[in-house]
């Protein structure tokens, strides 16, 4: 899969994306990610990309111009999703990632700072995403967690699949309770089913602890 990031600060993904599962998935190619700077694409001497909003108010917004010909510059795949990152957009979630991960193979993400975005760059956008309902200086940090929620979904980034499937959100339930070694730590013990070797009972009690913390901690998920 390829992602392409408009973004004005392509230096804030560079340690990010070279650490951890993210990184090997990059370096087997699993994923490619290119970033490009809407400054590049600038016509003036001051390389300006932000203007005073019409109407007035406080702030900058960002012009249309250099972020469209950042956006024209790339290739266009066949299946393709230019999103938006902005607060006003669907909120990030696991039905979302496998979503992009299964029938898009180019995922083109823009960035937006300072006040916003001119308007006019919705005429490119095909999808608005948010990671919640809350403002931040920019979208990188939006950008950052919805390209690692989608590689970790892509084939050969995850060593076992199994370990996929019985995460928080992929069956509806939040995640059953991990334990590993010691089997007493400070007086804190391992529930003797996960010590029984009956697999059976075991499947059991983590089906029901995933009931019960979803009930506890996200009941909205139950319905």
């Amino acid at each position: 899969m390829r992602f392409d990031i408009i973004t004005l600060f392509p230096e804030f993904f560079t340690a990010p994306l070279n650490i951890g599962l993210l990184g090997k998935a990059l370096v087997k190619d699993i994923a490619q990610v290119h970033l490009i700077n809407p400054r590049d694409y600038t016509t003036d001497k001051y390389r300006k990309v932000d203007d005073e909003s019409y109407g007035g108010g406080v702030g900058m917004v960002l012009k249309p111009e250099p972020i469209f010909a950042a956006v024209e510059s790339l290739p266009n795949l066949s299946q393709r999703e230019v999103i938006l990152l902005t607060p006003q957009g669907e909120r990030m979630c696991q039905k979302l990632f496998r979503q992009l991960a299964t029938e898009y193979n180019q995922l083109i993400l823009i960035c937006g700072n300072y006040e916003g975005i001119d308007e006019r760059v919705n005429n490119l956008v095909t999808r608005e995403v948010s990671l919640g309902d809350f403002v931040l200086t920019g979208g990188e940090i939006p950008a950052l967690a919805l390209i690692n929620g989608v590689v970790r979904l892509l084939p050969g980034t995850v060593g076992k699949l199994e370990s996929l499937q019985h995460e928080s959100f992929e069956s509806g339930l939040l995640d059953y309770p991990h334990y590993t070694r010691p089997a007493n730590f400070r007086g804190w013990k391992v529930p003797e089913v996960l010590l029984s070797g009956n697999h059976a009972e075991i499947e059991k009690w983590r089906y029901q602890q995933q009931i019960e913390r979803t009930k506890s901690r996200r009941p909205d998920l139950l319905n």
